[in-house]
């Protein structure tokens, strides 16, 4: 019982930790490979694999995002949900 417990509350935990955003679904909607809006972005393909799992990145790393996928800035919530 204490396992389940404690497994749940790490998952919850961090599910609360990540952050919301439609990266993938966007690049996806552009056929983009994660490679090529990486390229387009200047950053690592593995950062944008972190990112469409929701894990946590630097603002300069949406702003670059964001740009890459033809978003202006001020369009940050519809790209980020945070």
């Amino acid at each position: 019982m204490y396992i389940c417990a404690k497994i749940s509350y790490d998952c919850l935990k961090r599910c609360q930790s990540m952050i919301m955003n439609s990266v993938k679904k966007l690049r996806e909607e552009r056929l983009m490979s994660k490679a090529e809006l990486a390229r387009l972005a200047g950053v690592s393909p593995i950062t944008i694999d972190r990112i469409e799992r929701g894990e946590e990145c630097r603002m300069e790393t949406k702003r670059k995002i964001l740009l890459a996928l033809g978003f202006s800035l001020s369009d940050k919530n519809k790209v980020f949900q945070d």
